[in-house]
Parts: C-alpha cells; sequence; structure tokens
C-alpha cells in the first residue's frame, strides 16, 4: 500500500543501534581515531558509503513482512554527528520517504550520540532537547556519557512525547556499572512524571538502547509503573533477541510505551503490535555465528555486514 494512502492506517514506530556509524573525518574533540582511513580498521569513504547504504536498505523495511512502509519514527544509536544522519536520510533507499531528524551533540567521550528520524508528512516536532545523565566517579569527577533525546511532536495530529535512550554499557561489568544504567532510569522517570503534572493524558514512548533487559533492575525498577507497558518482555527468549553475546541472546533495545495507548479514541494512536526484526539479510549466513546480527566489524575485522543489533519496532494503528 502506498505510503500516502489514507487508508494505511498502521504506522511502524522502530528503534535501531547503528554500531559505530562514524564519518571518516578527524573530529578533534572526540575519541573517533578507531574509525578513520588510516586506523588500523581502515574505516575508508568506500566502506563508509557500503555502510549507509547497507542501513538505509535495513531501515526501509522494518516492520512485518508486506507492509510496504518505512517507519514513520524511528530511534537511532552510536550515530556521531548531524553529517552521518544528513547522509543517511539521503540515502537511495531513504531519499523518496522524505526524513528529518533531530539530533544534538553528547558529551560522549567517543562522540556517539542517538537521533530520531521522522517523516515530515506524518510527523511534526514541537519542542526538543537534550538531557544529561548526571554520572559521577568515586572521586567526584563527571563522568560523561550518551544525553538522553527528548522529543514532542505532532504523530498524524496527535501530541506524542518520545525518548531515545543509549544507557551505559557493561563493559566494566554489569554489577559495576548497574548503577549508570539505574541513573539513567531515574532520570527519563523523572521527567515523564514532569510531563505527567503538566500534561494530562499525556502520549509517551521511550526507546532506545538500555544495555540492559526487560527484567533488569534499572528497566523494572526504576522505570517501569503502572503508567508505562513494556511489549518487550515477551519477546526475549533463549533463541530470539536484539544482540547476541557469548551465544546468548539479550534484548537491550526495547520500545515502551504508556498504557493510554491501548486506549481507541478518534484521531488517537492504538497499540497493534510488536517485534524485533531480524530477517534473515540481517543475519550472518553461515559458521558459528549463524542467525547471529551481521556485524560490521568483529574487534577490528571487518565484515561489511549493517550492525551487531537487530532493529526492535512496535506498529500503532491511526484511529479514525
Amino acid at each position: 500500500m502506498d505510503k500516502k494512502d489514507p487508508l494505511n492506517k498502521y504506522h511502524t514506530v522502530a528503534f535501531y543501534n547503528l554500531e559505530n556509524l562514524f564519518d571518516t573525518e578527524d573530529d578533534k574533540y572526540t575519541l573517533d581515531n578507531d574509525f578513520l582511513p588510516e586506523s588500523d580498521r581502515n574505516w575508508t569513504p568506500k566502506r563508509y558509503e557500503k555502510k549507509i547504504y547497507k542501513l538505509g536498505t535495513a531501515i526501509s523495511g522494518v516492520g512485518p513482512e508486506g507492509a510496504n512502509d518505512a517507519p514513520v519514527l524511528i530511534g537511532v544509536a552510536e550515530v556521531e554527528n548531524k553529517k552521518v544522519l544528513g547522509d543517511l536520510i539521503e540515502s537511495k533507499q531513504l531519499v523518496t520517504f522524505d526524513y528529518d531528524f533531530v539530533h544534538y551533540n553528547s558529551p560522549d567521550e567517543r562522540g556517539i550520540d542517538v537521533g530520531l528520524l521522522y517523516q515530515k508528512e506524518h510527523f511534526e516536532v514541537t519542542y526538543s532537547e537534550s538531557i544529561p545523565i548526571l554520572l559521577y566517579t568515586d572521586e567526584g569527577l563527571r563522568d560523561f556519557t550518551r544525553d538522553t533525546l527528548y522529543v514532542n511532536g505532532l504523530l498524524n495530529g496527535e501530541s506524542i512525547h518520545v525518548f531515545v535512550n543509549h544507557w551505559s554499557s557493561r563493559r566494566s561489568g554489569i554489577n559495576e556499572t548497574s548503577q549508570k544504567r539505574i541513573k539513567a532510569a531515574q532520570t527519563v522517570r523523572e521527567k515523564i512524571n514532569t510531563i505527567k503534572a503538566n500534561e494530562e493524558d499525556p502520549h509517551i514512548i521511550i526507546m532506545g538502547d538500555f544495555n540492559d533487559d526487560p527484567t533488569s533492575e534499572s528497566v523494572q525498577n526504576h522505570l517501569m509503573d503502572t503508567d508505562l507497558y513494556n511489549p518487550m518482555q515477551k519477546l526475549l527468549t533463549i533463541y530470539t533477541g536484539s544482540l547476541n553475546y557469548k551465544g546468548e541472546w539479550n534484548l537491550f533495545d526495547q520500545i515502551i510505551f504508556s498504557t493510554n495507548f491501548f486506549d481507541y479514541k478518534k484521531g488517537t494512536h492504538s497499540f497493534a503490535s510488536a517485534d524485533i526484526f531480524d530477517e534473515d539479510f540481517l543475519t550472518q549466513w553461515k559458521g558459528k555465528y549463524k542467525g547471529n546480527p551481521f556485524r560490521t566489524y568483529t574487534g577490528r575485522k571487518y565484515l561489511g555486514g549493517y550492525s551487531d543489533h537487530f532493529p526492535v519496532y512496535i506498529r500503532l494503528k491511526f484511529n479514525t
């Protein structure tokens, strides 16, 4: 069905960690030296263009089979700057959908940020801001990480509040870093409470790479409440997830929303379904990692794939 067909009442909202979408130019203010043409990874313009092409292909297809529409909203993580987002939305696979994006530079030392792509036909931004996650070391020094992106806008005329997250990694150990993700969850929860204090029955979508599963303490105890629903909790199994680490699946990539998306009122959106977009073309097709996300690099070895994460998505029905 054509994306401009008014009878197309279903819309995809997605999230995708793009695995180090860096340009090939040196930014003297960030630690981007691993992604330069002269680096050990040999990150050349040709490889960059190939990744843009592949990510555009993936994003344009996110959704259920036969939907024939790209996401109206897609949150992204691990993007270096506005340039890479501009190149992505101007790619051959995405340019016809007329995307724009919201992006702020974060203080993350590696220079990776989050962003929100949106189809201008369906979404109008009314307000946006970058929300810092205030972390400190034992010595009282600021521990910089990715900001959370907050965007308020009109999705097909309905006011929607969107949060795009990329919480602190587990690289130094799950328990050693858990407080960082708890702090991120608390920060988002505080903003949600502020919105609810100023607006009656707001529609809220929280998406991102939480570096925690739906059942982890940060999500369950510090973000979730009776006003939110997490459809991703049912999608994580021993056989499925959005990323695989040492043979075990995780579902760090999640989309959570306010429970009023279960209501059916004219001029609003209601929840229809949720899934992991793990189509065969996004997977390793052979070897011991067969079925895992087909990533761009493993360590410093170039594989030429899409990302080390699968996209996740929800489908919303617009009630007419």
